[in-house]
């Protein structure tokens, strides 16, 4: 398969040289890029496919009536973080 070229990328001097310090022994610049190009691609689609999961069940949720707020859901969060905020004021509190 050929190789195709990406365009020049203008940075930085310190992001450039935050980058070379971290490369690992006989890496090159050019392969740290790629790797990171490609891992924030990979990163993308997970998080793409994530929200169109979430989107599908919310809207069979809704279709089977076991729909939940997030204004309710937010709420419950929120007795739970204060529940939990009182009981170690408490344990904090003892001598």
């Amino acid at each position: 398969m050929k190789t195709a070229t990406l365009p020049a990328l203008r940075v930085n001097p310190k992001l450039r040289d935050a980058a070379e310090r971290a490369l690992l022994p006989g890496e090159t610049l050019s392969k740290l890029m790629e790797a990171a190009l490609e891992s924030h691609i990979d990163q993308r689609a997970a998080q793409q496919e994530f929200i169109a999961r979430g989107l599908h069940f919310a809207q069979e949720a809704r279709a089977q009536g076991q729909y939940i707020s997030a204004a309710t859901v937010v709420a419950k969060m929120e007795k739970k973080l204060a529940a939990a905020q009182r009981k170690a004021k408490r344990s904090t509190d003892k001598p």
